[in-house]
């Protein structure tokens, strides 16, 4: 169900706008050349994302990484809702992601989005962000592969907000959810095929 509107589609736009802004910020790339590590765009899946910096054996770059792309998303949310409303606030949860995963500055080649997804769950309600926290967490620690605790904890991201009742939450949840699958196609591939490489391991 999409929320209740009630912001002008002006200001729908300037959040969206902004949103995108901030998501596109490459913080695993921009980390890893202020700390002197390898190029995250040349090893392993080639994105920018916290697990991809991990291979470059710079585990702080990595860790920073992971805290800085959440908290972009979530930012984009809290600024959106303090400042305009709900409404504005899941358009630029959607916005924050999909510059996250599609960089105007990198030729729209950006991270999988799953630290951005789970800071802007987080923001939007802070249970079901912590219950996808946790999932993805449990889903990695019994796996060792971070792709495949993305898509548990996406998969579950909607069953979590219709079981706490924020039914005007589960489109937006659903959609990080099919751009989570469809930014992971490649790691399903090779999830399907036993060789998708586990958390840690350098490139």
């Amino acid at each position: 169900m999409l929320p209740e509107l009630t912001s002008s589609p002006a200001t729908l736009a300037v959040w969206a706008l902004a949103g995108y802004l901030l998501g596109s910020i490459p913080f695993g790339l921009l980390l890893t050349r202020l700390m002197g590590a390898v190029d995250p765009r040349g090893i392993g899946s080639g994105n920018i994302g916290a697990t991809n910096v991990l291979r470059t054996g710079n585990k702080l770059a990595a860790l920073l990484t992971l805290l800085l792309d959440g908290a972009k998303g979530a930012v984009a949310v809290l600024l959106a809702r303090w400042l305009a409303g709900d409404d504005a606030a899941q358009v630029a949860a959607l916005a924050a992601f999909i510059g996250h995963c599609y960089p105007v500055w990198l030729r729209f080649t950006g991270g999988k989005g799953v630290a951005s997804f789970l800071g802007i769950m987080l923001a939007l309600f802070w249970p079901v962000g912590l219950l996808c926290c946790a999932t993805w967490l449990a889903a990695v620690a019994m796996s060792r592969i971070s792709s495949l605790g993305a898509l548990v904890a996406a998969t579950l991201s909607t069953g979590w907000m219709l079981l706490f009742g924020q039914i005007e939450m589960t489109a937006l949840a659903l959609a990080m959810t099919l751009l989570i699958f469809w930014r992971h196609r490649t790691n399903i591939v090779r999830l399907r095929a036993g060789t998708e490489p586990k958390v840690g391991r350098k490139a």
